[in-house]
């Protein structure tokens, strides 16, 4: 039975998730954190019962593996060092071989790779060459937390399964459809013929299921649709659909750009960088790392870039507050914006981490759009990681909850490829 596999090599993690295609059915997925310590974390979810007569049937002292609520799928944990991808890449194969998941590695035909900036090269998902690597290698500049990490993890899998198609699934190709009025700055044009100056976006593959996931939700053809769809995690950014394509998108030149993120800063005026690198004596890399690392909901909050955290002390926290109110802001000002620019919306959709799991974020949200004619439904809208309209029925713009499946799309890339 052949098998795909999706990946998100992060620059300190893995992310995987195997599938039966065309079936579409998940086999495995998983999570090894902290590569490059000794004390990396290794997290496996499959089914029951186990695929071969030859899994393990001992663990050693740091292994183990539990059976999940519904009793329908087990969870193995390890925690071990782990130096660098290919050791990683190694160990999760060779586990996921000896738990039975797979007989050999021979099974896995396919790998899809989550690769974040593409740049102008790479308007949809192709297979990997040498000349495609080299200008992953390339476009570093344009994502450096990302694609340099991506590109380790395309080349430790490439040695590990030399038999398999392996694909590069660009964040940036669903994008590309953006006319120049909403791509381009208005840098000199010099900028842009030299060195790609001009928005990218990110999250495209995201955006890019759950709008075509929100047509059959809607019943309409996407082609006649006006979406606004929000993915809204530790990385967040929202576009403009329209008739199936990406018009715009908040996220620029690097994923930095657009709203408040986790703890990256967003929108900010450059001589306002300017301004503190040079009071506080810092170096631009210094300065980079603050927007990135130090900023958006952590630095506002000065508590905690994490959403949940916030809301369970917004009520005593003025920090954490504000922080909330920040995001809630930033995302109602570029939604404002897209339905300006498209001239009206059917459906906004949320997803991702916030968007899909924070109730009270959505309300808010929804609560301050209710100018344009959606209303919410509170009891609708009372759930978490659910496909569901979370608007009335009388709501003249519809609102979607729809967990996103980048994974899924990354596969199915892979197997129109092969």
């Amino acid at each position: 039975m052949a098998k795909t596999m999706a990946v998100n090599a992060g620059s300190s993690s893995l992310k995987f998730q195997l599938l039966d295609m065309p079936a579409e059915r998940v086999i495995a997925q998983g999570v090894i954190e902290r590569i490059g310590m000794d004390d990396a974390i290794v997290t496996i979810k499959y089914g029951v019962p186990i695929a071969s007569e030859n899994a393990v049937d001992h663990l050693e002292d740091d292994e183990h593996i539990t059976l999940s609520k519904d009793g329908k799928g087990k969870k193995y944990e390890n925690v071990l060092a782990i130096k660098d991808h290919q050791q990683a890449i190694n160990f999760m194969l060779q586990k996921l071989t000896d738990l039975g998941i797979i007989a050999d590695f021979n099974e896995i035909t396919g790998v899809g790779h989550r690769v974040v900036a593409g740049g102008e090269w790479f308007n949809h998902s192709v297979v990997v060459t040498d000349d495609v690597l080299t200008k992953i290698d390339r476009l570093a500049d344009y994502a450096p937390l990302h694609n340099p990490a991506n590109a380790m993890g395309i080349r430790a899998f490439q040695k590990l399964l030399p038999h398999a198609l392996s694909v590069a699934v660009f964040d940036t190709s669903f994008h590309q459809t953006m006319p120049e009025e909403n791509y381009l700055y208005s840098l000199p044009y010099e900028y842009y013929t030299r060195y790609g100056a001009r928005k990218y976006g990110a999250h495209g593959t995201s955006h890019r299921y759950v709008s075509a996931r929100a047509t059959q939700l809607l019943g309409k053809d996407l082609k006649d649709l006006k979406l606004i769809t929000l993915h809204l995690g530790a990385g967040a950014s929202i576009t403009a659909v329209q008739g199936g394509k990406s018009i715009d998108t908040s996220m620029g030149f690097s994923p930095l750009a657009g709203l408040t993120m986790a703890t990256r800063s967003g929108d900010v005026d450059t001589s306002l960088v300017y301004y503190i690198q040079e009071r506080e004596g810092l170096s631009n890399e210094e300065m980079t790392n603050i927007l990135n690392k130090k900023s958006g909901l952590l630095g506002i909050s000065t508590i905690s870039s994490d959403m949940r955290d916030l809301l369970d002390v917004q009520d005593t926290h003025d920090h954490a507050k504000l922080a909330v109110n920040i995001f809630v802001n930033r995302v109602v000002k570029y939604v404002g914006q897209y339905v300006a620019e498209m001239g009206g919306v059917d459906a906004i959709v949320f997803t991702a981490g916030i968007g899909e799991n924070s109730i009270p974020v959505r309300k808010m949200i929804v609560d301050k759009l209710g100018y344009f004619g959606i209303t919410l439904d509170e009891e609708a809208n009372n759930v978490r990681g659910d496909e569901v309209e979370i608007s009335t029925k009388d709501s003249r713009v519809k609102a979607l909850l729809i967990p996103t499946n980048e994974e899924l799309m990354i596969a199915r890339d892979v197997e129109a490829l092969k």
